[in-house]
């Protein structure tokens, strides 16, 4: 049986309602040459009926059951049975552009010494002012590492990976509850070529529910983790930066994340980030005023706050 050129990976956790759209989205890419892979990651809802559905409409998808481990963990099982040169990831309730696939592959496979391409993307579903077409930066500079660490600025659907990469660093890192394809594109990407295709490729599709992206505080705290260890594990790297980087690109993320948690009134977010930043050490003088109030519980910050900003 000929192997495709491509893999795609799809995580699905009580998505029967949206999953058909997504996986539509695939079977609508002008490049053919690839298989879906679809793992249900312990859906509550009728998800897996919907899979077998779908399977029956589509001869070039597969789809496999575990009980709920999270999103690493299932796109980890779909790694496992993918037979594709290329790996592509999708989420159950986002979609391409049809050309997404053909303009990624196009790409790595005219660069033969290049490991990632990458595209551009558009929330859905937001207010107008967010939803606005976005191409992330050229990463392939001296400055590669230092931007990556600073953040990896496209979703996990909007990438191309040659699967040996992927396999080279054994997956995702199912440590991190969040977050886990930032740290799986900055311990890729540092050490391998990658290549920016800028075009919208990739659509974010924001709705009510439980997305990963949905909790600040994990989001925060892992990309802070994330970073650390990358550095802890990569000491040559943590040098070369010098410490007042190395603490501008960490804990000063931190306290940024911070202050946008306050000024969205996410007092819960901010407490606990001022909070961690203010232990580190990490502040200027002007910061207390908003640091400080952090040592007192929440339910005596809060109130505090607000009392503060009448």
């Amino acid at each position: 049986m000929k192997k495709p050129k491509i893999s795609i990976i799809m995580p699905c956790y009580n998505e029967a309602t949206r999953i058909s759209q997504s996986v539509a989205s695939v079977f609508q890419q002008s490049f053919t040459d690839f298989e879906l892979i679809i793992v249900d990651d312990g859906s509550a809802d009728n998800s897996l009926d919907m899979l077998a559905q779908l399977s029956a409409k589509y001869p070039d998808l597969r789809y496999f059951s575990q009980t709920n481990k999270g999103a690493g963990p299932a796109r980890n099982r779909g790694l496992t049975e993918a037979k594709g040169e290329y790996i592509a990831f999708l989420d159950a309730d986002d979609s391409w552009h049809p050309d997404c696939l053909l303009n990624l592959y196009q790409t790595l496979a005219s660069n033969p010494d290049a490991t990632i391409a990458y595209g551009g993307w558009q929330n859905i579903g937001l207010e107008e002012n967010k939803c606005k077409p976005f191409i992330p930066p050229d990463y392939e500079t001296p400055e590669k590492t230092e931007s990556l660490l600073r953040g990896c600025r496209w979703p996990i659907h909007a990438a191309l990976t040659r699967a040996s990469a992927i396999k080279e660093i054994n997956g995702f890192d199912e440590q991190w509850t969040s977050c886990m394809d930032y740290n799986l594109w900055l311990n890729i990407a540092s050490f391998n070529k990658i290549l920016l295709v800028p075009q919208i490729l990739a659509y974010y599709h924001h709705h009510q529910g439980e997305q990963i992206t949905k909790n600040r505080i994990r989001i925060a705290l892992n990309h802070w983790r994330i970073q650390l260890k990358f550095l802890h594990d990569h000491p040559d790297i943590a040098k070369s930066l010098g410490c007042k980087k190395v603490k501008e690109i960490t804990d000063g993320e931190l306290l940024h994340r911070g202050y946008i948690s306050y000024w969205a009134r996410d007092l819960k977010t901010s407490h606990t980030l001022f909070r961690k930043v203010l232990l580190r050490g990490y502040f200027k003088l002007n910061d207390l005023k908003y640091l400080l109030p952090t040592l007192l519980p929440f339910r005596l910050y809060q109130p505090l706050i607000l009392v503060m900003e009448k």
